[in-house]
């Protein structure tokens, strides 16, 4: 039996805290985590864009850098208990250029639906 086709799935918006830490890491210095997300906070707030926590969004945050570090945009360095992250360039700007694509197009198709409710 098939779906109905009223039932469709609806695009996101694009991730910005994956933005923030792509913008953050795209620079040559490494982060702990801690310094990284104070970074990443201030960042987000003057974006206006840190709701729901700063617990919540420490957990998601952390979740993005991993997701980041296993799709080899980040490089992990344990030294005893202390670990370092460091964004690779050559990746970090491939996915800094596809994430400005995605949001270019996305504020295109907002600015649209906009427009078409103000008529």
């Amino acid at each position: 039996m098939s779906k109905p086709s009223g039932a469709s799935f609806t695009r996101r918006a694009p991730d910005i805290i994956t933005e923030e830490l792509v913008a953050v890491l795209s620079s040559k210095a490494s982060f702990e985590f801690k310094p990284l997300f104070d970074i990443l906070l201030l960042n987000l707030r003057e974006r206006n864009a840190a709701s729901g926590g700063e617990e919540m969004l420490r957990l998601r945050s952390y979740e993005k850098l991993q997701g980041l570090v296993s799709q080899g945009a980040v490089s992990r360095k344990v030294v005893g208990v202390t670990k370092k992250y460091k964004g690779v360039a050559p990746r970090m700007a491939a996915l800094s250029a596809e994430m400005k694509v995605l949001r270019k197009e996305w504020d295109l198709r907002a600015s649209a639906k906009a427009a078409a409710a103000a008529r």
